[in-house]
């Protein structure tokens, strides 16, 4: 995986990190992402009339996007229904998990080529991703429980949208471009514009609008800056598509719980235990074999 674009997913990670953990620490989190969605809406939406040509946008592009607001939509709901049920421990290992599956569709529907280093730098990051977030074994009663089942639904969204969004961006990116801005805002923010109907309707009987309104200005700062980094964080995982397969970038954007672990040291002052440790290690290595991946 060329270095630029492991790069970008590695920042994509960091943000990915921070904006969940402010997901999860609402009070309400289909609320919390509501209000993050109506609050993108404000600073990305007047980009579509100053910074595009959207007759560039091929036909094909088009049903993408909206397939994948669809998708997104979904897993935004069922995403803040883990959140409510499951303790991150358990949820965070399996909703990340995508780097396991997404390969199983790629390589024979995509035509994707993985090296043995890559596969073995696939299987050391979601090894180690379940290290840091569960700290240890989980009760498989646990992993049977109604909030599991939301995580697993999840997960296969999340293994959707990523499959989608690599088509729409290879077609995107070979498509002729007089923008300056980069062809992945201008999906990102096409995606944004769908996906709220969707997610606010499937969101309709888990939330009332004055949830949303009242978590808007009690938490206005919060709620934008969360915005803006998730916003951010998938624009970048979007460009990095474009050229670098989609089973090394699912793989290498799970660096976030690496970042996470990293926070709750230096930040915290938290002391992990030996297995958190061994998942960093673990994490780290994956990233490496997929970085001298070719």
């Amino acid at each position: 995986m060329p270095l630029f674009e492991l790069a970008l997913v590695l920042f994509s990670g960091l943000l990915h990190a921070s904006w969940n953990a402010a997901t999860k620490g609402s009070a309400s989190p289909v609320a919390f992402l509501l209000a993050m969605e109506f609050a993108s809406l404000v600073f990305f939406v007047p980009i579509l009339w100053v910074g595009f040509d959207l007759e560039q946008v091929p036909g094909s592009v088009w049903g993408l996007v909206i397939a994948s607001s669809l998708v997104h939509a979904v897993y935004a709901y069922w995403l803040s229904r883990t959140y409510a049920l499951a303790e991150l421990s358990v949820a965070y290992p399996i909703v990340r998990s995508t780097p396991a599956v997404v390969p199983l569709i790629a390589v024979p529907f995509l035509g994707e080529s993985l090296s043995i280093l890559g596969v073995m730098g696939i299987v050391l990051v979601v090894a180690g991703l379940w290290a840091i977030t569960a700290g240890g074994p989980i009760d498989t009663g646990t992993l049977r429980s109604r909030g599991a089942g939301y995580a697993y639904l999840t997960l296969g969204t999340t293994v959707g949208y990523s499959l989608i969004d690599k088509e729409g961006m290879r077609i995107l990116g070979e498509a002729p471009w007089s923008s300056p801005l980069p062809r992945a805002v201008l999906y990102m923010t096409l995606m944004y514009v769908l996906y709220l109907p969707w997610f606010a309707f499937l969101a309709r009987r888990s939330v009332r609008l004055v949830e949303v309104v009242t978590v808007l200005r009690k938490r206005t700062l919060t709620v934008f800056g969360a915005a803006t980094i998730a916003f951010l964080s998938y624009t970048l995982v979007l460009h990095a598509m474009q050229t670098a397969p989609v089973s090394y970038v699912t793989a290498a954007r799970q660096s976030s719980v690496l970042f996470a672990l990293l926070i709750a040291v230096v930040v915290l002052r938290e002391r992990p235990s030996r297995v958190r440790i061994l998942g960093g290690i673990a994490n780290v290595a994956g990233v490496v074999l997929i970085a001298l991946s070719n």
